[in-house]
């Protein structure tokens, strides 16, 4: 038997999608050492053995499995890296693998941190079967659905920004030409209104003119008597 003070220990990080598999690392040298025993677990590992064991194979065979979410699924021998299948939130945390390598204290040991994350959001596929949209000034047929993928510079994707640039336009022209006529109703009925009162006061200022220069006519107009 080989006698080592060597310690085999490191860690590593991972991260994880909730909603897929995900590997947690964890090979050796199976030419050298050939099958060996190992052990996985939640936490950190301890002096001996794994804490909170939940995968366990003695020279080869699995003698535990805490859930059927946890394969062995390495291709090659010396490959016990642990694979959690539709991870989830609650999976994140450290997980520890202990190989039991012959030798005092030799065993290969690593720790890997795991930090689960919310998976990329699919692009939602709209519904398609609603019938266009019908602009009745031009007859024109908008879609009301988006294509299901589209890319920057797809000749799709600029349709349907021209597409609804023109809508846009098209209104903000509606409400102007409506603000315009309101202004103009708005001016033309106050010049109307000022013409009214015009036209109220002017007689009256004509006929006190004409009572106040009427008397003076007449009043030179006759002769004096010598």
């Amino acid at each position: 038997m080989t006698l080592s003070s060597t310690v085999h220990s490191h860690e590593v990080g991972v991260i994880g999608l909730i909603g897929h598999n995900v590997t947690l690392p964890c090979t050796f040298d199976s030419e050298t050492y050939g099958v060996l025993s190992f052990c996985w677990g939640r936490g950190k590992l301890p002096w001996s053995k794994c804490s909170d064991t939940i995968v366990s194979s003695q020279d080869g065979n699995v003698e535990f499995r805490e859930s059927s979410r946890y394969q062995l699924l390495g291709k090659t021998d010396g490959d016990v890296s642990l694979t959690i299948l539709n991870a989830h939130l609650s999976d994140t945390g450290v997980y520890g693998c202990r190989v039991e390598i012959p030798g005092l204290f030799n065993d290969y040991k690593v720790n890997i941190q795991l930090v689960m994350a919310e998976a990329p959001v699919e692009p939602i596929t709209q519904d398609c079967t609603l019938p266009p949209v019908v602009r009745q000034a031009e007859h024109t047929e908008i879609s009301t659905c988006a294509p299901t993928s589209l890319e920057v510079g797809d000749p799709k994707l600029d349709e349907t920004e021209s597409l609804i640039t023109e809508q846009k336009l098209t209104e903000f022209f509606e409400m102007e030409n409506i603000i315009r006529m309101g202004a103009v109703f708005l001016s033309s009925l106050i010049v109307i209104l000022i013409l009214i009162i015009w036209r109220r006061l002017c007689p009256k200022k004509k006929l006190q003119h004409f009572n106040t220069s009427a008397p003076e006519n007449i009043y030179e107009s006759v002769p004096v008597a010598v």
